[in-house]
């Protein structure tokens, strides 16, 4: 980026101060001109900036391969993006978070990427990368952290309703509390009790971003009151919102869409445990 700006800079002074140079001498018209033809002056500004420009790709072209290839100790970090949230997951530790990536410092950190509904956008300022993120298709983006701290992330292709609240943080942390965290988080949780465990899953998986608890309508349907009452569905039928009615609205969201919401909600299938998937449940029947 210097190298083009200090070349910018010095032809624009160059080409400017020619320009007024000869505005001021040939300012009266009466000045004899040399030949309009001039092989070595043409043969000169012709070389020269061919060969400016073939090593601005060289360089440009080295640098583009350094940031589309990891390197071969990358740590890979598959990545969902849906509709309205970020979900990422550690093949190797078992670890699977939302809209938080938590990465150890001087760690080469590749993300796998994939849409499971619409493009999305990951955008990393701190890390000055940024990769589309496509359904259908499989896309890479890598940075390394040289210091601790948290830095925002955000989707930057437009998705949707709730397309301004889908982001989340960066932590990166040292070795040995990335080591602790991933002990801590493949653990499964057995002491919560399952409506407190609910609760921070309705956080942690960002239930919230198309849930309200309040009564308020959303992008999804209010799941204050909901349990034991009649649903009217987008089919005209109706359901009683039971336990079982719950569990399949979670797993397979597309089975039952209630009137007047759109079928935007992904399947969590696979990403969550029974414990889990039963502490949601539960943490919706005490939103009385």
């Amino acid at each position: 980026m210097n190298y083009i700006n200090y070349l910018s800079i010095f032809f624009w002074v160059l080409i400017t101060g020619l320009i007024l140079y000869f505005a001021w001498r040939y300012r009266n018209g009466n000045k004899e001109v040399g030949p309009s033809h001039n092989t070595a002056l043409e043969i000169t500004w012709t070389v020269i900036p061919t060969i400016l420009v073939i090593s601005i790709f060289v360089w440009g072209f080295k640098t583009y391969m350094t940031l589309s290839r990891a390197p071969g100790d990358a740590m890979d970090v598959y990545v969902t993006g849906q509709k309205w949230s970020w979900s990422f997951e550690y093949p190797e530790h078992g670890v699977r978070t939302t809209n938080e990536l938590v990465v150890p410092v001087n760690q080469p950190v590749r993300l796998v990427m994939q849409s499971s509904d619409v493009i999305h956008s990951m955008w990393l300022p701190a890390f000055r990368n940024k990769m589309d993120v496509l359904p259908g298709r499989t896309t890479t983006v890598w940075f390394e952290a040289t210091e601790e701290g948290t830095f925002r992330f955000y989707c930057t292709e437009y998705c949707g309703d709730a397309h301004w609240n889908m982001k989340g943080d960066v932590k990166v942390v040292s070795a040995e509390a990335f080591h602790e965290w991933i002990e801590e988080n493949s653990k499964e949780d057995t002491t919560t009790p399952l409506p407190e465990l609910g609760a921070k899953l309705f956080q942690s998986k960002a239930c919230f971003t198309c849930h309200t608890t309040d009564g308020t309508p959303s992008i999804g349907p209010t799941l204050k009151g909901v349990f034991g009452h009649t649903v009217e569905l987008a089919d005209g039928k109706t359901v009683e919102a039971d336990e079982d009615y719950l569990r399949e609205s979670i797993l397979q969201p597309g089975a039952k869409i209630v009137k007047g919401f759109a079928p935007t909600m992904p399947s969590f299938q696979g990403q969550l445990s029974e414990r889990e998937l039963n502490g949601l449940i539960e943490y919706i029947k005490s939103l009385k």
